[in-house]
């Protein structure tokens, strides 16, 4: 039955949540930087996974797509820090996915 399913646009949302986190590296650095919780620059996070700057900024791109990450110009660098309120919706998604209900409205995040 159709009114069983999960609305197309709250599926896309969660389908791209899920791909973005669809990389180890990409989860180590969501992670990372909600247990540190303030901005950290590039660098900081390079030295904390060990890979090249340039693939830490893709996965950072990626994440900052998704709202998982935030981007705060500091002078001529950029500071990358969590999205509490997207990342608080995650667990909510995987509830939903998983045929649970939801604790937080997308509309929320």
């Amino acid at each position: 039955m159709v009114d069983d399913l999960l609305d197309r646009a709250t599926a896309r949302t969660y389908a791209s949540w899920f791909r973005a986190l669809a990389d180890p590296t990409r989860v180590q650095i969501v992670e990372y930087l909600a247990r540190h919780a303030r901005p950290m620059s590039v660098g900081e996070i390079v030295a904390a996974v060990g890979l090249a700057q340039s693939t830490v900024s893709q996965h950072l791109k990626i994440l900052t797509e998704v709202r998982f990450v935030l981007v705060e110009p500091v002078g001529t660098a950029r500071h990358y820090r969590i999205n509490d309120a997207c990342v608080g919706c995650f667990p909510s998604a995987a509830d939903v996915v998983m045929g649970r209900p939801a604790p937080n409205p997308i509309g929320a995040c």
